[in-house]
């Protein structure tokens, strides 16, 4: 039996109901036609289609998705239970499918893909390092806490500490403010340090959640850097736009002859050298400051053979889509180049971190950069982000990462 429904309500358009029977969260304020009763910036409504119930979701007028639907299901009830159902089923699911170590060190809840719109939490070790971009979850976050420190507990695993990385500009979006800090509560207490050691793929690295990137790491490549590790050994590298190191120091450990590190980020360049002297790696690597687009350049113009193996691991050439085409002019450029500094069996790692870049349009590129380069791609792999950062079908926005390995032959 259904519960009586307690909450405001909204109607949507035809075009926002097809969305929502296709599976996809967000409506936009465009497709509200009307409401009824009043809808409180970061509390729930009921969305109709019709007389057809659709959803409940966060309701915020400041932002420019108005509804952000987290049920389908009208018998919900969203108190301390629903949320530990949330947060139990997210975890659990990483714990299959991140089995081992690798939990220890992954995504725990993925905003949209784990039905908590808005809502990064990666774990380092015993700390959380949380994002919240929506004001619905805002709202709800101290539940949220509460639940993943108790099923993580109930787990054996320890957790000593949460900084919150609201840093952000989407949530000035969202009407709220931007800052960053340890949160506090009963039930957990503000560490000493926001610095922290974390192993990935044997690789030991230092983690600033404070000051590190996004959340303190990139946590989506951990499998594509294990890719490249299997096939490094005896290979010169190029490892184009390094930051912390990681495809380098995954090559290193691979049995690469030699790697050379790239970045243009001068506090780039020294985290990647002290993660290499961590991992006594050094002895394998150099590093080099300064701009790819010139390196790659240089190298081309003097004909180098001095690598057999090249990465491109850029950040996101676009943000939006009114500069999708000037990012494919990047992306091709920089595989251009890169395809041809390689001999005959070289081998070539590239990849696009934008949603706004989609998987058929970076092949277009990367079958041009091929043509123009007079050479055929083998392709050895074809991979996307690693499985804790879960790709819902329906939701095109989790689909981003996407990585290539070839033969450039």
């Amino acid at each position: 039996m259904k519960q009586e429904r307690q909450y405001p309500k909204v109607w949507i358009t035809p075009k926002a109901e097809r969305g929502v029977k296709n599976g996809h969260p967000w409506i936009y304020g465009e497709e509200i036609l009307k409401t009824e009763g009043e809808p409180g910036d970061g509390g729930l409504v009921d969305v109709f289609a019709g007389n057809a119930y659709m959803g409940t979701g966060f309701y915020n007028s400041a932002s420019k998705i108005a509804v952000r639907l987290i049920s389908r299901n009208a018998n919900d009830v969203f108190d301390d239970r629903f949320w530990r159902r949330r947060v139990e089923y997210a975890v659990r699911y990483r714990k299959t499918v991140m089995p081992g170590a690798d939990f220890s060190c992954c995504r725990l809840i993925h905003g949209e893909a784990d039905q908590m719109p808005g809502l990064t939490v990666d774990r380092y070790g015993s700390l959380l390092s949380v994002q919240v971009a929506s004001l619905g979850m805002e709202l709800v976050k101290d539940m949220v806490y509460r639940a993943l420190i108790g099923v993580l507990s109930e787990m054996g695993e320890t957790i000593t500490g949460i900084f919150e990385r609201n840093d952000i500009a989407l949530r000035i979006q969202e009407g709220l403010s931007e800052y960053k800090g340890w949160y506090v509560s009963d039930y957990i207490s503000a560490p000493e340090s926001a610095v922290t050691e974390i192993c990935e793929n044997g690789i030991k690295y230092i983690v600033d959640v404070e000051n590190g990137q996004k959340t303190g790491f990139f946590l989506d490549q951990k499998y594509n850097r294990a890719a490249v590790a299997r096939i490094a050994k005896d290979k010169r590298v190029l490892d184009c736009f390094t930051h912390t190191g990681s495809f380098g120091l995954n090559a290193a450990l691979g049995g690469a002859e030699h790697v050379t590190c790239v970045d243009i980020s001068e506090s780039a360049i020294g985290m990647a050298k002290a993660n290499a002297q961590r991992n006594g790696l050094e002895g394998r690597m150099d590093f080099l400051c300064t701009d790819v687009f010139d390196l790659l350049t240089e190298l081309a113009e003097r004909k180098s053979r001095d690598y057999d193996f090249i990465i491109l691991d850029p950040p996101a050439f676009t943000k939006s889509r009114k500069t999708v085409d000037s990012a494919a002019r990047g992306y091709k450029e920089i595989n251009l180049k890169a395809m041809k500094l390689l001999p005959r069996g070289g081998y070539l790692a590239t990849c696009s971190c934008s949603h706004f870049m989609p998987d058929d349009l970076f092949r277009k590129i990367l079958a041009s950069a091929a043509r123009d380069a007079a050479v055929n791609l083998r392709q050895i792999e074809a991979r996307q982000q690693a499985p804790d950062h879960p790709i819902l079908w329906n939701v095109p926005e989790t689909d981003y990462l996407k990585f290539y390995i070839f033969q450039v032959v």
